[in-house]
This record gives C-alpha cells, sequence and structure tokens, in this order.
C-alpha cells in the first residue's frame, strides 16, 4: 500500500477519536436570543427539598451558631458519614468546615444566637452556596463581623440546575445573615476576592460576557471593584487598574 496513503489513513483515524473523545463545555450563560440578555429572575426556594442540616457551627468571637442546610446527595463514593447501599452512597453530609471558612453544597443557612433556641434563615431564595468565609482579621480590628459568601444564585444555563455550570456571584452578609446583600453585578462571574487588612476594604474582580456568546475567555471584559467594610452601606467601588 502507498505509504502516503497509509499516513493519511493513521492521520484520520485518529482525528475521529480524538474527536469522538472531545467532551462538549457546557456554557454558563443561555440567551434566550442573539441579542437579547438573559433575564435576571430570582427564583424562590422550594423549602421541602430542604431535608437535613449539618450540626451547627461556630467560628471563635462570633455571636451565632450557623447551621448549613441541604439535601440527602447520592454518590458513588464518599469519605463523608454516610449510609452504603447496594450500588451507592448516601451522603448525609451537606458542608465541611475549617475555621474560618464553611464549604459544601449548601442550599441555605439557619442563624441561632449562642444565648437563643430562635433559627433564622438566611434567604428565602433558591441558591447554592459554595462557601462561607468570616471576615474574622476584620472583625478582630474593627469589631464588624461580617460573612462573605460564594453563590450560584441563577439558573444562566437553562438546565433546570443550580450548579458550578451557572455564573458564581459574590455575596456578602452580618455575622446573623442580617443585611444579606449582593456585591457582584448580575450576569457577572466573581473570579476571586482578597481582604486588605490595611485599608479595610473587600477587593474582587469579575469577568463579562461582553460579546454574549455564553462563555467566559479572552475576549471578555474584567472589572475591578472594592468595597469600604468600615462603611455601614457598603458601597462598590469600581476602579481600573488597567487602562
Amino acid at each position: 500500500m502507498n505509504m502516503k496513503k497509509v499516513f493519511f489513513a493513521i492521520v484520520t483515524l485518529s482525528g475521529m477519536l480524538i474527536s469522538c473523545n472531545k467532551t462538549e463545555e457546557t456554557p454558563k450563560v443561555k440567551y434566550e436570543s442573539e441579542v437579547d440578555s438573559l433575564q435576571v429572575v430570582y427564583q424562590k426556594i422550594d423549602t421541602t427539598e430542604l431535608k437535613i442540616a449539618d450540626l451547627p457551627i461556630h467560628f471563635k468571637s462570633m455571636d451565632y451558631l450557623i447551621h448549613p442546610l441541604g439535601k440527602i446527595r447520592v454518590n458513588r463514593s464518599t469519605n463523608a458519614s454516610r449510609y452504603s447501599g447496594a450500588n451507592s452512597d448516601i451522603s448525609f453530609s451537606i458542608s465541611n468546615s475549617n475555621d474560618p471558612e464553611i464549604a459544601g453544597v449548601i442550599h441555605n443557612v439557619m442563624f441561632q444566637a449562642i444565648d437563643s433556641t430562635e433559627l433564622k434563615p438566611l434567604t428565602d431564595r433558591r441558591m447554592l452556596i459554595q462557601s462561607i468565609t468570616f471576615l474574622d482579621q476584620i472583625a478582630l480590628k474593627t469589631q464588624k463581623k461580617y460573612l462573605l459568601y460564594i453563590i450560584f444564585d441563577m439558573d444562566t444555563n437553562r438546565d433546570s440546575k443550580y450548579d458550578s455550570n451557572d455564573i458564581k456571584s459574590l455575596y456578602i452578609s452580618k455575622q446573623n445573615g442580617e443585611d444579606f446583600t449582593k456585591l457582584s453585578p448580575d450576569m457577572q462571574e466573581v473570579l476571586d476576592w482578597k481582604i486588605i487588612d490595611a485599608k479595610n476594604r473587600l477587593y474582587f474582580r469579575t469577568i463579562e460576557d461582553i460579546n454574549k456568546n455564553g462563555e467566559f475567555d479572552s475576549n471578555d471584559n474584567l472589572n475591578y471593584f472594592y468595597v469600604n467594610l468600615l462603611n455601614d452601606s457598603l458601597q462598590i467601588e469600581k476602579y481600573l487598574p488597567v487602562q
């Protein structure tokens, strides 16, 4: 057989195998049309879905207990406390905590003052909380006690699920869950955040899908913000480190 034909056949076959093994990435955003932005719709939480709560979590210097709420999850395997079924494991664990952070698959939070039996929910909106961080150094320095949240708060890819395939947002609240406020603009994905203790500021970056292709990539805009944590209004200021 002609060697050129053999080489061409091998290259073609290799390309087909690579194409077959390649998985399509799910876009973060699906728009109703090419020109329309996604309408911002926050759904109410379905309280019947929240079946379990973790044992309460307490961070040093906080005056409240945090009770993460969630759903029973079925996994192939898990290191969490579980009941082992025939084909799967049922996890009764919602979160893990490592002072001053809680991380997990959290759908809501109940707050309870240390000297009280009353429980109050963080929100009545449907969302998935990825992490909760107590700003302990700010509390130590200023006595202002805040919690910072990374949250999936909208079904931006329209798959009827709230998960890491949706846009990630940044929220803040007082230590008791009051004044629960979204910091990152709607439809912008938060990339990272940092506390600058010397200035008592929270800095964060977002990425904005300016070409409306549903993906966040190098063609999109990075936006930069800070919040003065000494100011009770928590006014969000935009700044331009790159001209």
